[in-house]
């Protein structure tokens, strides 16, 4: 019998559909993947921003983590948005209890069109109890400047910000650098603990489609990691198909506010 490579994404619903679980359903299926989810809030939303924050209560979103690997199991597993403290550490718990392997943990805290989707509590416990866990981590730069506690003004100070990241995690780091402005070539580096530095270059799209961007990178490079790439492999793999997905979808006009991007445009 064949064996679907199976991946669990942790994170909150966007009723828009770009981002959140829905946007990560689609990336993990591009990628050939079977997708799995634990709600962690409902959100309204649309284009144009969050109307209205739903959590789901810490103890449902344990029970949903649990239900799935104790029967299914997964490859690898991938969190978003984790609204709360209290979610924060179910989810940790869950994850832990389970020996969950390839965790990519995507510290959502705003959303592309401004909205605020965490408490303020929610930063140290991802700290002290997610981070540890993880493979991989896979802030933006305001994301890293919140766990930093400090600004980062250019290009050159990725690599230490993403190493102080890894020095306070232990897990590998993969600072984007997609917020700087007037950008012709966006650089994202990664830093590993064992192995050093890596950098990935795309050349910037000028598009207002760019709503879960973040989601799609942190699913597809759970995806590829599930599928037992490396995670240099993974991050490649991942940020080839989220520039093509961008790309596609710069074509496209949804709502009035920032659109989605074309998460199957390679079966197009």
């Amino acid at each position: 019998m064949k064996e679907y490579c199976k991946i669990l994404s942790i994170a909150g619903s966007d009723s828009g559909g770009g981002a959140g679980i829905q946007a990560d359903i689609k990336a993990i299926s591009a990628c050939g993947c079977y997708a799995m989810t634990a709600i962690t809030a409902i959100t309204a939303q649309n284009t144009l921003g969050v109307s209205a924050i739903h959590p789901i209560p810490a103890d449902m979103v344990r029970e949903q983590i649990i239900a799935v690997l104790n029967d299914i199991g997964a490859d690898a597993v991938k969190t978003g948005m984790l609204f709360s403290a209290d979610i924060v550490e179910a989810v940790a718990g869950a994850l832990k209890e389970s020996g969950a392997l390839n965790l990519v943990v995507d510290p959502v805290m705003v959303a592309t069109t401004g909205s605020r989707l965490i408490e303020n509590e929610t930063i140290p416990s991802m700290v002290n109890f997610l981070f540890p866990l993880a493979s991989l981590i896979t802030p933006n730069i305001p994301e890293a400047e919140a766990i930093l506690g400090r600004e980062i003004k250019t290009q050159d100070s990725l690599e230490q910000a993403a190493k102080e990241m890894s020095d306070i995690s232990g897990s590998a780091i993969l600072l984007k650098g997609g917020h700087f402005e007037n950008l012709r070539e966006i650089v994202d580096v990664l830093y590993e603990p064992s192995s050093g530095y890596s950098y990935y270059k795309t050349e910037y799209v000028d598009t207002p489609n760019t709503h879960g961007t973040g989601c799609v990178l942190s699913a597809a490079i759970a995806s590829h990691l599930g599928k037992g790439k490396s995670i240099r492999e993974a991050v490649a793999a991942a940020k080839k198909y989220l520039d093509g997905a961008i790309r596609a979808g710069a074509e496209y006009k949804l709502g009035r506010g920032r659109g989605p991007l074309h998460h199957f445009y390679e079966f197009q």
